[in-house]
């Protein structure tokens, strides 16, 4: 054990060295702000759920821009929104079957 490792934890001078804690905080931070941006939208709009439809609203028109930016078109999310229902129609569709078919054992 080194010398700056022992005794209480309140009477060490050094700190840990280590890289994480920038980003860990950096995510908190986010995380935070995220918190209070949705408590101030539900009390201005007098419902969380309004104020989460606004926030859905900025988030969307902040994906749409990105995408335009990046030169792909609104018609391909609209392609693959189809493909994840008709997903979920079938696999819907195949659990109704298997709860239908009797067990045999």
């Amino acid at each position: 054990m080194s010398e700056s490792s022992s005794g209480p934890v309140w009477a060490r001078t050094k700190r840990r060295s280590g890289g994480g804690g920038g980003f860990v905080g950096l995510i908190v931070t986010l995380l935070a702000l995220f918190g209070v941006l949705t408590a101030a939208l539900g009390i201005k709009e007098q419902s969380l759920a309004e104020g989460g439809a606004l926030m859905d609203g900025w988030i969307t028109a902040g994906v749409d821009a990105a995408r335009e930016a990046a030169g792909q078109a609104p018609e391909a999310a609209d392609t693959a929104g189809a493909a994840a229902v008709t997903a979920g129609d079938t696999l819907e569709a195949g659990a109704a079957t298997t709860a239908e078919t009797p067990r045999t054992q």
